[in-house]
């Protein structure tokens, strides 16, 4: 699907999202058992599939009884369209200020930082 059609989820629906991209294909009773949806009744975890299935976040399958959900964008998908938005919004569209920004406020480890190295490697190299 198209990143600029995708809509945007609240952070209950990231958790649900996550649980999703984790374990694949879930009943509700099986995301509700997740240690994530512990501070939710089944109700409350069900209204929000509802609602995510309404927004085209995921889709519903009937199978049997049950409605097996799954999330309809990839979870790096779903990353980069939230850092876009966020990007746009509190860093006037700026990737310097918001890596900057992300760097200084919480401490990369070494392993982080080679990623990152290495990621701006590859980007050189492309320009």
């Amino acid at each position: 699907m198209q990143n600029n059609s995708m809509p945007q989820p609240t952070d209950a629906e990231l958790i649900l999202l996550r649980i999703l991209w984790q374990n694949g294909p879930c009943t509700v009773r099986q995301i509700h058992l997740s240690p994530s949806c512990k501070q939710w009744g089944y109700t409350t975890v069900l209204k929000f599939l509802q609602i995510m299935t309404e927004k085209g976040l995921v889709s519903r399958q009937a199978e049997g009884r049950a409605h097996v959900y799954q999330a309809l964008y990839a979870e790096k998908e779903t990353e980069e369209h939230l850092v876009k938005g966020f990007m746009e919004r509190v860093f006037a569209g700026s990737p310097r200020r918001l890596v900057l920004g992300a760097l200084s406020a919480s401490k990369a480890g070494a392993e982080e930082l080679a990623e990152i190295r290495a990621l701006l490697d590859t980007l050189e190299e492309d320009q």
